[in-house]
């Protein structure tokens, strides 16, 4: 195994100064936080991989168990995850038709070689010293994102987590061959074992990345958007709106319904992935809104626009409405703040005890008074 000695102090940070816990034992930080910490990114939060111990002797110690298909312990303290090293064999379709072994025999680079790409399979011990069985620092230099192994193929989960770190690292090539295995990952159906819920975790942290769209064009370059996420419909237009909601800060559910605006059924899209309902939501109102934007000629077209984006209950998602519109629209974003401001304005109750025993009129009433305080607005 590559060891680059203790010339990164970076990496010494990653370890607790001193834990009673881990002393005799022989674990290691690796993956993501080893990558991150190397670039000189904030460190997130830390996978821990023990080598050479069994899940008795880490309940001995205090760590709580909470795996499933293998041993992964909770830090009694700290709540961090301690995994088992272990390997990883195909037994089926999909990226949960996998067997694994824990045993006492496998070793730090055992584990490392079952992972996704290069650069995620880095790791440090105790003195700061940098594992890398894979050359992920060379990668990490180079700025490639490159497999590991002909087993890539075999978890498609991989290519989603391809997609989405290109997306991150923006500025990282994808090596050839893995854009290769990834074709050919399509190709052979794995891609389809996905279930939405696992599509829709990856796509949700493609869309915090600086450059959501990539993430898009590295699934359709493959072949695999299709499958993932059939009826989106990609075009420049997409992107520009999507650069303009990073640049802007927008929110993941603005961010997603300006990914879907332009597809057919932006809405259904979201049922599919199984997104929360403030996504599903806002996919369906921003191209209502931007419809009727087109259409709004008279006040009454206004207030009827008003009306079907639930402005007068929701009025704070009507706010994000505006401000997803105004990365794909051109229109006068703040007049429509006052059209809005205005009708919620409208005391409907003052006007209901003005028509006491009318109550067939108050409905009528309540709605001129709302077109008479857009009027005044525009």
């Amino acid at each position: 195994m590559t060891v680059h000695g203790a010339q990164y102090p970076v990496l010494q940070n990653l370890f607790p100064p001193k834990d009673p816990l881990l002393e005799g034992l022989e674990c290691y930080v690796v993956g993501g936080a080893v990558r991150d910490a190397l670039l000189g990114l904030p460190a997130g939060d830390r996978d821990w991989v023990v080598v050479g111990a069994t899940p008795e002797q880490l309940a001995q110690r205090g760590f709580i168990p909470v795996g499933g298909d293998f041993p992964v312990f909770l830090h009694p303290k700290t709540k961090e995850e301690f995994a088992l090293a272990r390997t990883e064999r195909k037994s089926g379709k999909g990226y949960k038709g996998f067997t694994f072994y824990t045993g006492v025999d496998v070793s730090l680079a055992d584990d490392l070689r079952r992972r996704d790409l290069t650069i995620n399979a880095l790791a440090v011990d105790a003195q700061g010293q940098l594992h890398d069985p894979l050359q992920g620092y060379n990668d990490l230099e180079q700025r490639t994102l490159r497999h590991i192994g002909e087993a890539f193929i075999e978890d498609p989960v991989r290519l989603l987590r391809l997609a989405r770190f290109a997306a991150r690292f923006a500025d990282f090539s994808i090596a050839e061959q893995t854009a290769e295995l990834a074709k050919q990952l399509v190709e052979n159906g794995e891609v389809d074992a996905l279930v939405p819920e696992r599509v829709w975790q990856e796509l949700h942290k493609g869309l915090l990345t600086a450059h959501p769209m990539r993430m898009m064009q590295v699934l359709d370059e493959c072949g695999a958007l299709g499958r993932v996420m059939p009826g989106l419909m990609l075009n420049h237009s997409v992107e520009a709106a999507l650069a303009c909601a990073v640049q802007t800060e927008l929110s993941t559910e603005q961010r997603f319904a300006l990914l879907c605006y332009q597809s057919p059924e932006p809405e259904q899209l979201a049922v599919q992935l199984r997104a929360p309902t403030a996504y599903k939501e806002l996919a369906r109102l921003l191209p209502l809104f931007m419809r009727g934007l087109s259409e709004a000629v008279s006040i009454e077209d206004i207030a009827n626009l008003l009306q079907r984006c639930d402005v007068l209950r929701r009025p704070e998602r009507f706010d994000q409405v505006l401000d997803a519109a105004s990365c794909a629209f051109a229109f006068n974003r703040a007049q429509w703040g006052r059209y809005a401001a205005a009708f919620k304005k409208v005391d409907a109750g003052a006007i209901a005890k003005a028509h006491v025993g009318q109550g067939k009129q108050i409905p009528a009433a309540v709605w001129q008074a709302r077109l008479q305080a857009l009027a005044l607005t525009s």
